[in-house]
Order: C-alpha cells, then structure tokens, then sequence
C-alpha cells in the first residue's frame, strides 16, 4: 500500500509539472490597422527557441530549458520594424497580451521598387547580378547600400559572383546547374508574394542547407505566411521597364484551415533607358495551403512568369563619341515598330508541393518536390545562308550575306582609315555621317536581299535564328529540424536534382524565304575530310534545306543529377554561439549528340564520357557577446563545387570532348566581425579572405594572330578554355546607423575590396578550323584584378521619418577600382611569337607592358533620393513612393572587356597605334538620371 501511495504521489507531482509548462504568449498587431499580422518571427535572442506567429496572429514559445532570468524577445518581419523586448522569465508564464508592429515605410518602398534589378545584369551571358542574393538586407546598414544603391553600378559583396549566392523557394534551392547562377527572371515581378524571406549573408549557419559563400535567400511562399487582404500597385519608370501593375490577394485561413494567396503582375515597355531595349514580362503565382491538422500541412505553389526582353550591346569609345551611352545596334525599326534581334525569351514555369510535418513539439520535418520545365531562348540572325553549287562533281557554296549589324567594324569609319599611308577619308566621312544620321539595323535590306535570292530560286541568306534551352528538371529534399533544448540544435538533409536539357538552334524567322540552307558556310576542308563533308551540321542529313520552325546547326543533350547531403549542429548560451556544418554532394554530367557533325564525325553523335564528382564541404563559425550590445564572431569555410556544366565541354554544340584536366573547384574562406547596437546606434564591421582554386571557363571568339596552328590561315573561331585558376578575394566592409532624433537617421556604409587572379592559369584553344588543341601553356594573369564590378564603394546617406507619414532620404555613394576584363589569350606565350612559331623581330617588352596594363574604368559619384507618403482612408492604405538614381546624370561605365581579336604583339600594335582603333575595348555604361514611381491601395 505505501508503495502504490509513494507511486500515486510521484505521479500527480509530474502531472503537476507537466501542467506547470513555461510559456511565453501574445499576439502580435499591425499598429496602423490594428490587423493581425501573420508570419512574424518571435525568437529568445542567441538560443534556439523560435516561433511564427498563425493567422490569428498569435504565438506560443516554450521556455521549460532556459533559466530563471532577463532575456530579450526578438520580434521581426519584413516591411515593420523589428522590435527587442527585455523580458523576465522566471517559473511562471508570461503574457505578453497584444504587441504592435510599425511598418517600416522605407523597407516597404524598397520591396516595391528600389531594388533596381537591371534586365542586362540579370540576364545578359555576359554579366551577372552578384547582388541578388541580397534582397533581404534587413537592418544591416552595409547590406541596405549594397541592395538598393551599390548594385546599379555591378557591384557584387566581397565580389562574388551570383554561383555562389544560393536561392532557395519553400527552401527547394533553384540555382542553375548549368552555369550555378539563380535564374531570376523565374520569379520575376511578384514582389508581393517574396515579402517572407530568411537571409543568411556569408558564412553563417543556415537551418535548411549547407549554404554558401555569397549567403541564402529562401523565400517563404506558403498560402498561410500571408496575412489576409489585398493589394493593387501602378508603377511608372524609365529604367529597363516603363509601367507596371501588380494585384495580389491572400484570403487568411478558411473554413476547414484552407489557405490560398493568389498574384498577378505585368512590366512592360517599348524601349527602356538603352535604345531598342523592348521589354514584356508577366508572372503569376498561386498558393494553395491545407492544414490537415496540428502536425501536417501540405502547400501547392505554382509560379508562371514568361518574358521577353531585348538585349543590348558593349560598345567601343569610337561608337559611344559617334551615338552616345543610349546606343544599341541591335535593332532597328520594321515599319513602324521598334524590332530588337537580340531577344532573351524565358518561359520555364515552376510547379512545387510542399509538406511540413511537426512530428514532436521539438522536430519538424520539411519534405518538398518541384518540377521546373520550359525554354530559355536567345534569337540573332544568322548571315550564313548559302546555296549547294556542284561542277564536275565538285561541291562548292555561294552566296552568304554581309554582317547586318550596323555596328559591325568594317562599317565604322576606322575601318577606312586603318591602313597609315592609304587612309580612305572620303569614306570613313560618310560612314561617320551615316551612322550618326541613323545606325541601326535596317530590317528591310534584310527582307529585300532574301526575297531577290528566293526569287531567283534560291535559299535565304539571312535567318533569325533562336539558340534554345529546353530543360526539364526535378527537384527533391528533405530536411529535419530538430531542438535538442533551448542551447543545442541539430538541422540535416538530404536534396537531389536531375536535369534534362535539350539544346539545339531554330529557325525563328526566314525573313519572307522559303528554305535555308542547313550547312556551316565558314568551313574549310581539314584533316583530308572534304569541304562538303565538314560544312555538314549532320553528316547523316546532308544540305538539307530547313524551314522556319524547324531544328538545325546543332542539337544535343545535356544530363546532369546532383545528390546532395548535409548536417548542422548548433549550439547557443547567452554569451556563445557556435555552429558546425558539413556537406557532401555527387555529380555525374553526360552530353548526348543528336547530329554528327561533318568536322567531328567520330566525336559527335551519341552519349559522352560521364563526368563524376564527388565534393565535400566544412564550415564552422562561433560568436562571442560581450554584452546585449558588443559582439564578435568568426568563421571559416571550406567547400570544393564541381565545375559547371558549361564550363565541362570545351565545345558542344559540335562534339563530346571534355575540358582537359576538368577538376572540381576548391573555396577557402575566412571572416571576422565586430558588432555594436544600441536603441540609437548600430555599427559593423568584418574582414574576410576566400582563396578559389581549380577555376575553369570556357569562351568563345574569333581572334586573327594565332601561332601554331601548322597551317597557312592565323584566324579561327575559338574555344578559349582556362583552366587552374585561382582567385583571391580580400577586403574590408563596414556598415553603421545613427538614430540622431526620433525623425532623423545618419547611415554610412564602406566597401574596400581587393580581387585579383593569384596564380598564372594555363590555356588552351580548340577550334573547328584546326585539328586538336592548341595549347600556349601559362597565361599571366597573377596580380590582375576580376572584372566584377567596383572594388571599391563608400555612402554617405540621411534619411527622414515625419510622425504623419511621410519620409524622405539621400544616398551619396562614390565607387572606384572597377576594372576591365582582360584577354588571357593576349597574356599567353603566342603575344610574342610569329604566326610561323618563331619569336617576333619587333616585340618591346616595355610597349607590350603598356598595351597589356588592365584599364580601370574610372571613379565616379552617384547621387540618389527616395520619398514617400502613406494615408489611411477607411479600411484603405494608400501610399505612393518614388525614387531617383544618379540626379547628376554622372557618366561612368559598369563593365567592358579587351577584345582577343589581335592576338600577338604586332596586329596589337598595329591597332593601338592608330588615332581610333579598330578593336578597342568594349563598355557597357550605366543609367543616367532615371527615376521610379509607385503608387500602391492596401486593403
């Protein structure tokens, strides 16, 4: 009997410690509307004990681990302003009651606009948005100017490229596998619906990935993160698009916890900033969430977001002196109508399904699946076509139209005043006069010189071709989360992609032909094959005649899946914080050629060599608080990445050979980071080094000075490959704030980098228009700096907040140190060697230092202003905000790179002596005055 009593006794008393749970409650407000506000995120500062508050606007945390003491509560969501609130918890539970969130104007505004994401740097082959993984900067101050000011001029934190900054949606990360780039025109235009985001800058610890270099942004587009209501935004601009409409709606939780946000948008323009540069685009997304009870959810999200843009080009100084920074020769007028012959297409819809399982109070499991499928498409025209002419059973091809660009370099006017002693001024006059009057790609030539061949019986010289990119990829992972206590917590998963993409050219537009010829007219006989054998594109359909819509020049596949698996431990006390992380990963690639190609008839049709990776990856860091106000912290990262899947074969569109010596690429890296807050002042400052080892790319050119060759010709169309490269990333960032009165804020921001090539890489050439590779060994690039924007930022901004609403501010910023991107091939042993392979006569090593020192783009200083009002009218808010970038109409230019055109040291010379050279280097510029306007009914 006593022991059934003393069992009876020990069981009420853990009966009435289990009731006795610990709890921090509340709920949480919009202190404008007084709705309540969904998806906030409530966490105990520097521990593990975190919650969103539900459609009810309400949370629960549970705090049984902690001790007894004075703790703060983090509360933040994006577009309010984040609250820290001293709590005291000690055996009792805590009721906070009802908390009201501000919304933050500025952030708000900046959500709707002030990210200038530029067309060209989103998309454009040539350059990248290497700030883009930061669009959740919070209230970092250095992360603010790098989002919303640095990034119209290029520039990329710590100068990473956008590889290595991960972007994740329903944490399903979505970065290319062919180049490793997020592709963000994807979700383009729905600004409204990204609002949900966990950023994770650098090297820190990430709960549902590994990570990267550049940082993660997982956008969090579940229906039920959405507060209930509406929203209808009307924008006007001058920048890459002209006008945009925006109308989303998310309906709270339904009857029987259903959940849906729905958001349409539309940007459009006839020509933006940079002539000819038409632009289409519209997205849509759905959201669709059922709480199937306490523990299971399930999401459906489909996001659809087709666009057209057209491109632009670099220029030279001799084309920007004759039309201006606005000059683009890509298009022209057909009729009426603005006509770009550079369009980028994107069409690649994106299904998910998301479940999200709490299997215990302290685990949850995320399972997700998505399916993306579509094209990525980029037109030219195709000046190739040519007619089958035989005699006496020998096969010739006639015809072939001029280069139409207008820009092209024998239509300039040093074209015609190259040659010293024989200078034509009479006609580089009236080319000057003629480009200036007009310059642009005249559609009717076109049209006109096909029609004459067709009527003749003949095939199109000229067609508007559209290089495609079919893909089909599948993505899958699972990731737990699982709270030992309020100190420890451990995150793993596991994620497996597979990729099938078909790549080939099409006949987009045959300009009023019928046929064209579907053979390479630039081919020469090589390797005792016959001219009419290596002009094929298939040796198996040869001069076959293709109509528009049909597939020609190359078709191949491409195939690659990545598994990939990672674990984190953290652990967090009130003065310590630590993380460590490891990954590893698998990587098979395969090329299946569709067409045997008349230059490579052994090394074209059918399935490659697989690739295989394996890669591993390791990072720790560890933060130290002084006080709630001092901290620093640390961290270092290691990680190799298999190389990209365009940067694996050196050629294929025409064969199957792989990159030689094709290696996985290593990262060290290292930061450090001091920071202060208090209520009026925050301040940051960190250091960092990244070493990359093993860099490989690939590029493609046609350049004339080639040695080596053992054949008459010194001119090809090349495949540049570089390979062992190493890049050295160094630099300083600092960031700071100043509340100076309730209405006044002081902001600065500091970015000293310096990025150069450490090591002198080895190159190698493959061609179509010689046999095998060509290799000029080691090209020096040590102590070169990346072309990867400015290496150096530095703002200045102020920024007032009015009690009634209304707000403005002022950024000024200052960059320096950009460079142009140099040519390895000019750095290579075939600069000072002679077409026959012996060194030139006439090479100066001292001229040769000057025509090989890497331009810098110059310094420059912009000046930026934002504004805006918001008014409550009934159960409506309404707010309107506008933006003004560089309101000096300061010119400077973004980015450029040397032509490889003259190779070695005597063609070099030749065109650098001239007054204007023929193949100078090439410039994009950046914007002049632009502005953005936004108006915007919440409801």
């Amino acid at each position: 009997m006593k022991g059934l009593v003393f069992f009876w006794m020990i069981s009420m008393s853990f009966g009435f410690l289990q009731a006795q749970e610990r709890l921090i409650s509340g709920k949480i407000l919009n202190a404008n509307s007084q709705e309540v506000i969904a998806g906030v995120s409530v966490s105990i500062e520097n521990h593990f004990l975190k919650e969103t508050t539900d459609g009810n606007g309400g949370f629960t945390l549970k705090f049984d681990d902690l001790e007894m003491g004075n703790y703060i509560l983090n509360i933040s969501k994006p577009g309010f302003e984040s609250l820290r609130l001293p709590v005291l918890l000690d055996q009792a539970s805590l009721n906070l009651g009802v908390i009201r969130l501000i919304p933050d104007v500025i952030e708000e505004q900046s959500q709707l606009g002030t990210i200038n994401l530029s067309e060209n740097q989103l998309d454009d082959d040539q350059i990248d948005a290497g700030f883009s993984s930061i669009l959740t900067a919070g209230k970092d101050a250095f992360l603010n100017a790098a989002a919303y000011d640095f990034s119209q001029t290029y520039f990329k934190p710590r100068g990473y490229d956008s590889q290595y900054g991960k972007v994740m949606i329903n944490s399903i990360p979505l970065n290319k596998i062919q180049n490793g780039r997020p592709q963000w025109s994807n979700w383009g235009g729905l600004n409204d619906v990204q609002r949900n985001q966990d950023f994770n800058f650098g090297l820190t610890a990430v709960d549902n990935s590994f990570g990267s270099l550049a940082g993660t942004t997982n956008f969090v587009m579940r229906a039920s993160k959405y507060s209930k209501g509406g929203r209808l935004t009307l924008s006007a601009a001058n920048r890459s698009y002209r006008s945009r409409i925006m109308a989303t709606y998310s309906s709270g939780e339904l009857k029987n916890n259903w959940f849906y946000t729905l958001s349409l948008s539309g940007r459009f323009a006839e020509e933006g900033y940079i002539e000819g540069t038409s632009y289409k685009a519209k997205s849509a997304f759905l959201s669709v969430e059922k709480k199937i009870n306490k523990n299971h959810s399930l999401n459906v999200a489909a996001i659809y977001t087709p666009n057209i843009r057209g491109k632009s080009a670099a220029i030279t100084n001799e084309v920007f002196n004759l039309k201006g920074r606005k000059y683009n020769s890509y298009w022209g007028f057909q009729g009426d109508e603005i006509r770009n012959s550079r369009q980028r297409r994107v069409e690649e819809p994106i299904l998910m399904l998301n479940h999200f399982w709490d299997l215990s109070e302290n685990t949850k499991i995320n399972t997700n699946v998505a399916y993306q499928f579509g094209h990525i498409g980029n037109t030219r025209i195709d000046y190739g076509g040519t007619n089958l002419v035989r005699f006496n059973d020998e096969v010739s091809y006639e015809g072939g139209g001029q280069n139409p660009d207008p820009a092209y370099y024998q239509n300039l006017p040093s074209y015609f005043l190259r040659s010293e002693g024989r200078e034509n001024y009479e006609a580089a006059y009236k080319s000057a006069a003629a480009f200036r009057e007009n310059g642009q790609l005249n559609w009717q030539a076109i049209y006109d010189a096909n029609m004459a061949e067709t009527n003749n019986g003949n095939n199109a010289v000229y067609a508007l071709t559209a290089d495609r990119y079919d893909d089909h990829s599948m993505y899958l992972n699972a990731i737990v989360d699982h709270t030992i206590n309020a100190m420890f917590k451990l995150n793993g998963g596991i994620n497996f992609r597979h990729l099938q993409s078909h790549n080939y050219a099409k006949i987009d537009d045959l300009f009023g032909a019928n046929h064209f010829l579907d053979i390479d007219f630039f081919a020469e006989p090589i390797n005792d094959y016959s001219l009419e054998q290596v002009a094929q594109s298939d040796v198996q359909n040869p001069n076959r005649l293709v109509s528009q819509g049909d597939i020609y020049k190359y078709n191949y596949d491409l195939n690659a899946t990545s598994l990939q698996a990672f674990s984190q431990l953290q652990f967090a006390t009130k003065n310590i914080e630590t993380y460590f992380s490891a990954n590893v990963s698998s990587t098979s690639y395969e090329r299946f050629g569709n067409y045997q190609n008349g230059l490579f008839p052994d090394n074209s049709l059918g399935r490659s060599k697989e690739l295989n990776f394996i890669d591993f990856g390791l990072k720790s860091g560890i933060t130290y608080h002084f006080t709630g106000r001092h901290s620093v912290s640390s961290n270092l990262f290691f990680a190799s990445n298999p190389p990209t899947l365009q940067n694996s074969f050196a050629n294929p569109r025409q064969n199957n050979t792989v990159v030689q010596d094709l290696d996985s690429e290593q990262m060290y890296s290292v930061d450090a980071t001091y920071r202060y807050r208090s209520p009026n002042f925050n301040f940051k400052v960190s250091g960092y080094f990244t070493q990359f080892r093993n860099v490989t790319d690939v590029s493609f050119y046609y350049v004339d000075g080639l040695s080596g060759l053992g054949r008459n010709t010194t001119t090809a169309f090349v495949q540049e490959i570089l390979y062992d490269a190493e890049k050295q990333h160094l630099g300083i960032e600092f960031g700071a704030e100043a509340q100076v009165t309730s209405t006044i804020k002081l902001k600065s921001a500091v970015a000293l980098g310096q990025f150069i090539y450490s090591n002198n890489p080895n190159l190698y050439l493959t061609s179509n228009s010689f046999a095998g590779n060509v290799n000029y060994g080691e090209t020096r690039l040590k102590n070169y700096r990346l072309a990867n924007g400015p290496q150096q930022a530095l703002q200045l901004g102020f920024e007032y907040r009015d009690p009634n609403y209304w707000w403005f501010g002022f950024t000024a910023n200052y960059f320096a140190n950009a460079f142009i991107n140099v040519s390895p091939l000019l750095r290579t042993a075939n600069f000072a060697t002679d077409t026959d392979g012996l060194p030139l006569e006439n090479y100066d090593a001292q001229l040769a230092r000057k025509y090989l020192k890497q331009e810098n783009l110059g310094n420059y200083f912009l000046l930026n202003a934002i504004g805006g009002k918001s008014w409550k009218l009934g159960d409506y808010y309404v707010g309107v905000f506008i933006s003004l970038n560089n309101i000096l109409d300061q010119l400077y230019k973004t980015g450029g790179y040397e032509q490889s055109r003259n190779a070695n040291f005597t063609s070099l010379q030749e065109d650098r002596q001239r007054e204007t050279p023929v193949f100078g280097n090439r410039y994009w510029y950046g914007y002049g005055t632009t502005y953005f306007a936004n108006l915007y009914v919440r409801f």
